[in-house]
């Protein structure tokens, strides 16, 4: 890190009933960034939190470290623990935050987030299994109950345990890049890209007995990414009829195939735009989009972005 950059704070707030392991995401994720954020942990009133597991976590802040955030991660808390109203102190401690800080959710924090009002008409995301809840709490809400999370300008809201895994991983590839968000990905020993409209909830992530996996065929779909493939090259790599493989794939990944390959090409494209001076008609050839003008859809579709300011944003951030 240059000594120009200057080095975010990620504040966490530990709400009654936290979970341990959420609790843990973002000092594990940030911390492993090269120096480049500062995580404080932090409850409502400074003292210790009991958490859902069999002990008492003790903080170091109180509440006032909130005001001092660039970005806000609430960490999640068991179901009993979920707010219908926001407590007094809660809503205290959350009036701290600045006007322009970033606020995440993770998991069931997303009710905490929408009691505040920091969701209202905006899309959002939890646990599968609360979205009922929140959405028969919180109408206001654009609830998205099928994905790993949403990025909604200074929100993000993330669904359950690992995919605040993600949201973080997404956190460092906004601020700084693939490159140094891979490298905290291998560091950590997680996965390092799970794109956010993955579905939450795979009916059958590990084959069964016996049954063929397609995970070869992904692969090899990878190390092809710029040639014209279509469903029945993949089916035929991997053997199965169409119908077989469509099913085969949906239930070990969460998506169809053509949806998981347009976001691989994406990705793919995201990683070139971030670290080469490629065109983006180049560049779209290089990812297997017949033209530049369909990069820029697909692109805007999944960030909302055109590859030019994504490109700026990134080169400015190097």
């Amino acid at each position: 890190m240059s000594a120009q950059q200057r080095i975010e704070r990620v504040v966490v707030l530990a709400l009654e009933g936290v979970y341990p392991f959420e609790l843990g995401i973002p000092s594990r994720i940030f911390g492993a960034a090269d120096g480049r954020y500062e995580v404080l942990t932090c409850s409502v009133d400074g003292r210790p939190v009991r958490s859902n597991a069999d002990f008492t976590i003790g903080v170091e802040h109180g509440p006032e470290i909130l005001a001092t955030a660039d970005t806000v991660v609430v960490a999640s808390m068991a179901p009993e623990h979920i707010p219908t109203e926001l407590p007094a102190e809660v809503a205290a401690a959350l009036a701290l935050i600045r006007p322009d800080a970033r606020i995440v959710s993770i998991c069931t924090a997303a009710f905490v987030l929408a009691a505040a009002g920091f969701l209202k008409g905006r899309r959002a995301t939890t646990h599968w299994q609360v979205t009922e809840a929140l959405r028969r709490l919180h109408p206001d809400v654009e609830l998205d109950p099928d994905v790993l999370f949403v990025h909604d300008g200074r929100i993000l809201t993330s669904a359950g345990a690992a995919s605040g895994v993600d949201v973080c991983l997404h956190i460092v590839r906004t601020d700084h890049g693939s490159e140094l968000a891979n490298a905290v990905a291998r560091r950590c020993v997680v996965p390092p890209f799970r794109d956010g409209g993955q579905a939450q909830y795979i009916e059958q992530p590990v084959p069964e007995s016996g049954a063929t996996s397609t995970a070869a065929t992904r692969e090899w779909v990878l190390t092809r990414l710029d040639e014209p493939l279509a469903l029945t090259d993949l089916a035929a790599h991997a053997r199965m009829s169409l119908r077989t493989f469509a099913r085969r794939f949906h239930d070990e990944v969460g998506v169809s195939p053509g949806r998981w390959l347009i976001q691989q090409r994406v990705a793919r494209a995201r990683h070139l735009l971030e670290s080469s001076d490629l065109s983006v008609d180049q560049i779209a050839g290089a990812v297997g989009f017949a033209t530049g003008a369909s990069l820029r859809q697909h692109l805007h579709a999944a960030i909302g972005v055109s590859p030019q300011t994504y490109r700026r944003t990134f080169q400015a951030a190097r």
